[in-house]
């Protein structure tokens, strides 16, 4: 589902991305993430780093960290599973570890670090991550 608002990501004052054409994706027990065109995204900022991951319902996913570190801020999907193809090379940044924001509004990270959601005002949970949701 298309995000018409516009999202910025940066680390400190550095901008990472900047995108009106981000692409909404909603998940059991967790809130939105936002996938932003790889157009959008300075990749000059970012280094692809080891390691990946297997959603059952997107696929693979491989990881990026900002170019002078090794902690995943991002992930993507180069090749994802049909339903999904829609956000093929689009990448999602984790709120937690770099500035987010949905139309001016900061967006508070999803708890757990595994988790990427992007929490703002009009989201309401309890989500995967909170205390005592270990087992959903």
């Amino acid at each position: 589902m298309d995000c018409d608002r516009l999202v910025v990501v940066a680390a400190g004052p550095t901008a990472i991305a900047r995108s009106n054409r981000a692409v909404r994706i909603l998940e059991t027990a967790s809130p939105p993430t936002i996938y932003l065109p790889p157009e959008d995204v300075d990749f000059a900022c970012l280094t692809e780093v080891p390691g990946s991951s297997f959603c059952e319902w997107k696929g693979m996913a491989n990881y990026y960290a900002l170019a002078a570190g090794a902690r995943a801020i991002a992930w993507q999907y180069r090749a994802p599973l049909r339903a999904f193809a829609a956000i093929t090379d689009y990448l999602c940044f984790y709120p937690g570890r770099v500035d987010c924001t949905l139309d001016g509004e900061r967006v508070e990270p999803q708890a757990g670090d595994f988790y990427g959601g992007w929490v703002t005002a009009d989201i309401v949970g309890p989500f995967k991550g909170d205390l005592g949701t270990g087992n959903w």
